[in-house]
């Protein structure tokens, strides 16, 4: 098995190029070679049933693997309740549109930590969880993994350790490790293959061979300031990173077979297309030199 690869959304490119659909997605996909799709539900899941059966059709007969980003306002680690449980609603509603479009993955965000320490907010984060995949398995979705996802501010609930935990709520969730928000909240800290290797080390050590092998990935380079996360950059960037080959070439030498969705500003499924030439590229290199 190898790494797949894809864009979060659409790129600008897709209507430049005449698109106009969210069916015709899995056709501007193989025109890069893609294999990957994430479907934003950022602002809401408003997935209609027709659509998200012609998108499962199409992404199937294109071999494109389809996973969703869950509403971005989900607060697991709320104090009020009613925010808690509708947070579990929302993530239930995207778990439905998941399974209408044959999408296995779902990504969700960590949460804030407020004015609560860090630890109570985790553990907010990890009773909501839990009482998600409940609601999840009463109707009949346990096979819509949820992903936790790290966070690129400093103050946001969402370290690759804290991810790692939220894991262990059950064994079929996934870390959906974001590169560039792990580099954004570490002021740079997500740079080399050395640094890489210490997160997937962490994944490994933390939630075991088969988990950290098939994580779920984001990847874009990242301006970041004091706080963190400010704004999603392109691959023209030379200055914030982080930069990819060093990435690919430790995923390469373990044999991981994650699924990188892009997230960069504008040319999501081009550089995504990049990541996948330079994964290759170091693949390739790795079975030369065994």
């Amino acid at each position: 098995m190898t790494a797949l690869f894809g864009p979060a959304g659409n790129s600008e490119s897709f209507a430049q190029m005449g698109y106009k659909n969210t069916v015709q997605v899995p056709t501007y996909l193989q025109k890069f070679g893609l294999t990957a799709y994430e479907y934003q539900c950022g602002r809401g899941v408003r997935v209609n049933s027709q659509t998200a059966a012609a998108l499962s059709r199409e992404a199937k007969q294109y071999g494109i693997a389809l996973s969703i980003h869950a509403p971005y306002y989900i607060s697991l680690s709320s104090l009020e309740e009613e925010t808690r449980l509708k947070s579990i609603g929302y993530i239930l509603d995207t778990a439905k549109a998941a399974a209408m479009m044959g999408a296995s993955r779902i990504v969700v965000h960590s949460g804030s930590c407020a004015k609560i320490s860090r630890e109570d907010a985790l553990s907010l984060a990890k009773d909501t969880l839990a009482r998600a995949q409940a609601a999840l398995d009463e109707q009949n979705l346990s096979q819509i993994i949820i992903c936790p996802e790290t966070m690129g501010k400093i103050n946001q609930l969402g370290t690759m350790e804290e991810v790692v935990e939220l894991c262990k709520v059950d064994e079929r969730f996934l870390p959906c490790i974001d590169f560039g928000h792990l580099n954004a909240r570490t002021l740079g800290g997500c740079q080399t293959k050395e640094q890489f290797a210490a997160i997937l080390d962490l994944i490994e050590n933390g939630l075991g061979m088969e988990r950290a092998s098939k994580f779920h990935s984001h990847f874009s380079k990242i301006e970041y300031g004091k706080g963190g996360e400010k704004k999603h950059l392109t691959f023209l960037d030379d200055v914030y990173g982080p930069d990819f080959l060093p990435l690919a070439e430790e995923i390469a030498r373990r044999g991981y077979h994650p699924t990188f969705i892009c997230e960069s500003a504008g040319t999501q499924a081009e550089d995504a297309a990049s990541m996948q030439k330079i994964y290759f590229k170091c693949l390739k290199s790795e079975k030369v030199g065994m």
